[in-house]
């Protein structure tokens, strides 16, 4: 095993891509960015992830909803209960 100290060498960037991340550190860490939100149900919910708690209830803003992978309705802001969630994804940002 080698230590990330020894590679001084290498960017910011791919040292931070070597470290062990927790879902918990991903979590945090896409806050404020657009995301994915796939329901058991299969349905998704895409918008900007704005707060989540350890139950994994969700706040989204400007989100959208597909069923069958296509559009449904559009919402403000939406807060989906944390036991219908089966992942959280991030996605490429919206122009």
């Amino acid at each position: 095993m080698f230590s990330l100290t020894y590679l001084p060498s290498l960017p910011e960037k791919i040292k931070m891509s070597l470290r062990k991340q927790t879902p918990s550190d991903f979590l945090k860490q896409i806050i404020g960015r657009p995301v994915v939100v796939k329901l058991n149900s299969g349905v998704d919910y895409r918008g900007v992830l704005a707060c989540l708690d350890g139950y994994m209830n969700i706040a989204l803003e400007q989100t959208e909803e597909y069923v069958n992978g296509q559009l449904k309705n559009k919402y403000g802001d939406a807060f989906i209960r944390g036991n219908n969630v089966l992942y959280i994804s991030t996605q490429k940002r919206r122009m």
